[in-house]
């Protein structure tokens, strides 16, 4: 737990990995790495892991519809001990156009999938059997060569109330984008002290990664409009419209519905309005930035992550939000 970072490949792993050293030495206590269509993220980590020495290293997230429970475990014990036992295994549902799309896999009942997975995955990790009451998933898979993990810290991300108990309940931690402070306090804290009241746990130890988008600029309005259109594809994916509905968004998904509706792609950006966007982001100058991860950390997010705003400065960014 601790200030934590985003650091993507874009498009130089050597830039990147460049990136993640300073990021160690700036004292962030995490880098997590996005799953999109480039490089492999756990092939990411193995070189950030071989670069640096204390900062913990996390998938956030990989689909698990991308590889079986069984392959998930054997690769997060492997990386788990290539770093020393820095590894956090972030794992998520994502959405029907990948999942379908990319890897012509199916979202059937995501909860109980989840769960699934995470119990297979955590026995596997263990040295044990896995379950063999589950539906989408059987394996007899156990580790054979290297030694259990069973202190590898599983973190399931999470939007809805439903999965965020659920992470509560089985997981160690949850990953969150887009949930800005107000729906951390409001939404994501109490379902996920219910879903830890469920399995017998407190809240208390239990790890709240937010990813904060955040850029150290002289202009706001550069770094909202870099923003605005990172975050169109946000707007038209149903998981996503879920949530910003209940965080009091619907007049911004109403506007881009409409200017969807006419082909308009600025009037789609200019409906994400600046009430979110300051109130999901931390942009401004050093002060600007470090009050935005604060806010984060006020809400009840224990790792506050920041993230990139393309066109923008990241290593000046890293520099401003160190702890």
């Amino acid at each position: 737990m601790g200030t934590g970072c985003f650091v993507s490949t874009g498009r130089s792993l050597e830039a990147a990995i460049e990136r993640v050293k300073l990021a160690e030495g700036l004292g962030f206590e995490s880098v997590y790495l996005t799953h999109i269509s480039g490089r492999e993220p756990f092939i990411v980590l193995s070189a950030y892991a071989q670069a640096t020495k204390r900062i913990r290293l996390g998938t956030g997230v990989t689909p698990i519809y991308t590889r079986t429970p069984a392959n998930m475990a054997q690769t997060a014990a492997t990386l788990d001990e290539l770093s020393g036992g820095r590894h956090n295994l972030g794992i998520g549902v994502s959405h029907r156009p990948v999942v379908e799309g990319w890897y012509g896999q199916t979202i059937d009942k995501p909860v109980r999938e989840m769960r699934e997975y995470v119990a297979i995955v955590r026995a596997i990790l263990r040295g044990e059997d896995p379950p063999s009451d589950t539906t989408k998933w059987r394996t007899g898979f156990k580790l054979a060569g290297v030694d259990p993990r069973p202190d590898l810290p599983i973190y399931v991300a999470a939007l809805s109330p439903a999965m965020l108990r659920a992470a509560g309940e089985i997981a160690d931690g949850t990953i969150l984008w887009l949930c800005n402070p107000e729906y951390i306090e409001r939404v994501v804290v109490p379902e996920t002290r219910a879903g830890r009241a469920r399995a017998g746990k407190p809240l208390d130890g239990f790890d709240i990664v937010a990813a904060v988008p955040a850029a150290c600029v002289d202009d706001p309005a550069e770094a909202y409009a870099a923003m605005r259109r990172d975050l169109l594809p946000y707007f038209g994916l149903p998981f996503y419209r879920a949530m910003l509905g209940r965080s009091g968004y619907d007049a911004d998904i109403a506007a881009f519905d409409r200017a969807a509706a006419g082909g308009d792609a600025e009037a789609m950006q200019e409906a994400i309005s600046e009430r979110f966007l300051q109130a999901l982001t931390a942009v401004g100058g050093r002060d600007e930035v470090r009050e935005g991860v604060e806010r984060y950390r006020r809400a009840g997010a224990t790792s506050p992550c920041v993230g990139p705003i393309p066109k923008t400065d990241f290593e000046t960014t890293l520099r401003a939000a160190a702890p």
